[in-house]
Order: structure tokens, then sequence, then C-alpha cells
């Protein structure tokens, strides 16, 4: 005999089966649509930023979703952020962590960035240039790398363009002048006789400068007077410029002691026989210099003089250069 009840039982089981299944595909068919639409908003901005708790980051990095760890960084004060790198760390490691931090940057607006490489940890940067960064600037200890995020022309100042540089015109009252003859550089081997020259160091004053490169040279000491003159000389250091300052300085000592690794020779030199040599008549340069020297001398001309003025740093002086002379002459 046929079995109605059974028989309903058994549909009714196969229809609510049926209908699980459809559920569960449905809710299969969502999610994936949901995946689909996350990938490829993540995929238009090669990242997307997704949480942020105690420096981890969930972010959607090429199409899937990691916990990193951030970059440390300090915000600078033009709306970008600085990282100076000090741990040593896996190159992996350091090329999710700059990616994440990216992230994260870009969300919160930020524009350049800058992040200091310690020559310890140089094998890191292979995947900072990967993301975009570019070589700003290198010291002795460390290399500056660059990125800027906005879209469009970067910002960012470029690297210094110029050195400080000083020569040194120093005369004691025989009216001699301090030349030397170096070993090195475009004057060697040319019996030329000139002014002693030097570049001025990171965070010194120029008239420190100018005493300390003739001490150096000949061991004369000295004591700065006033900037004469200054001029530019261009493509001069690996493509760099020269800002040339002519400085005058007073004598002290008289005893020449030449720096036996720069210098072939120094002396004391009558003002005339330096004049009357073949450069110093035929190079332009050289007879505008002798000029203003000699009217200095003859006080009818007059330079630059420090005047000191407080500095950002505590302690510590800079220098306005002017012709304090004539100011003070306009004011009686």
């Amino acid at each position: 005999m046929f079995d109605f009840l059974n028989f309903n039982y058994r549909v009714l089981l196969c229809f609510v089966f049926s209908f699980v299944v459809v559920c569960k595909v449905h809710s299969v068919l969502v999610f994936g649509i949901w995946v689909r639409a996350r990938i490829a908003v993540g995929a238009s901005s090669m990242a997307g930023l997704v949480c942020s708790k105690s420096g981890m980051e969930q972010v959607l990095v090429e199409n899937e979703v990691q916990q990193v760890k951030l970059l440390d960084s300090v915000n600078d004060d033009f709306g970008g952020v600085i990282v100076e790198l000090s741990e040593a760390m896996d190159l992996k490691v350091f090329a999710s962590m700059l990616k994440a931090s990216i992230v994260l940057w870009r969300s919160q607006g930020k524009r350049g960035v800058w992040i200091k490489v310690p020559i310890q940890l140089v094998n890191l940067v292979e995947a900072a240039v990967k993301e975009g960064f570019w070589f700003h600037h290198a010291e002795p200890k460390y290399l500056m790398l660059a990125f800027w995020i906005p879209e469009g022309s970067h910002t960012l100042p470029a690297n210094a363009s110029h050195r400080v540089t000083i020569g040194a015109f120093v005369m004691n009252k025989k009216r001699e002048v301090l030349v030397v003859q170096e070993k090195c550089g475009i004057f060697r081997g040319t019996g030329i006789w000139k002014l002693p020259t030097g570049t001025v160091d990171e965070g010194e004053d120029i008239r420190a400068g100018a005493v300390r490169e003739v001490k150096e040279e000949t061991a004369i000491d000295t004591e700065f007077v006033e900037v004469l003159a200054f001029w530019q000389s261009h493509k001069s250091f690996f493509g760099k410029s020269d800002l040339v300052f002519v400085c005058m300085l007073r004598p002290l000592s008289f005893d020449i002691q030449k720096q036996e690794s720069e210098i072939e020779d120094a002396q004391w030199m009558p003002w005339d026989d330096y004049v009357a040599q073949p450069f110093v008549q035929t190079h332009e340069l050289s007879k505008q210099l002798v000029d203003i020297c000699k009217a200095k001398e003859d006080e009818t001309y007059f330079g630059f003089s420090p005047v000191p003025i407080a500095s950002k740093l505590p302690d510590q002086k800079s220098y306005l250069y002017l012709n304090d002379r004539d100011l003070k002459g306009s004011e009686v």
C-alpha cells in the first residue's frame, strides 16, 4: 500500500535541503561579489587601508589583506613625514612596513616622505627605490631618500646647490701679502703664488672658516676684518657651484710653517711682486681683486663687516655682513 505520510515527509525533507543549498549558494555568490568589489577598490589605489591599532595595520596590499607593523615617523613642518631607520630588519619585512606606511600616510593627506638610511642599513635602499623613492643627498654616515605622495610634480626642495669657500687677503705692515703655492688643484706645478683658499665647514661661519684655513695652510694666526667681495663659480665640484668670499684678515703672528700635505710653499711676498705675476695681470678676476685689495689698503674701499645677531642655536651668534661704515654715516 502506498504510504502517503512517509512520501510527504520525504518530499518535505527534499524541499528543505534544496532551500538550504540555494541559500548557501546565494550567500557564496553575494560574498564573492563583495570580495571582488573590495579587490577592485584596492587595485585602483594599489592598497586600501582597513583598520589601524597599536602601530599595526591591516591593509589590502596586492589583493591580499595583511597585518603589518608601521614605520616610526614624525611629522615635518611642510605636511610630510620623516623616518629615521635605526634597527636592522629583513628586506621583505621592511618592504611590507613601507607599503603599509605609505597607505596610512596617503589616507592622512601627507605629502613628502623622507627616509634617513644609516650606512649600516644600506641593504634596505632597494625596497624603497622600488616603491618610487629617489636619492636626495648623502653624507658620510647616511643616505636620505625622498618620496612624493600626491599626484603631479613634487615641490620638495632640491639638494644643496653651493659650497661656501674663502680666499684670504692677509697683509702685514711692510705691505707684504701672505701667499702660497699649492701641491694639488689647477695651480699645481704652475709656479703661481696665490692667496690662501679653502672650503668652509658645515656649521662654520665665514669669518671662522677664513681664520682656520689660513692657520691650517701657513700656521699664521689672524683676526678677521671684513668680507671684501664675493663671486659665484659654477660646475666646480661634481656639478655644484661655489660661493667664494674674499676676506680681509689682520695677521697676529708672522712665522710661516707650511701645511706639508697641501702646500708646496708659502711666504710673505711684496705686494708689487704679487701684482706683477703674469697670471694676475692677465686674469680678469684676479685683476679686479687686486684693485679691491689695494683700494682697501688705501682706505678708499669698504667691505662688509660682521655684525653679531641672535642665532637659532643657544649660546651661539650668527653674523650679518654689511657695510657698517656707510650705514653709520647715514645715521649721523
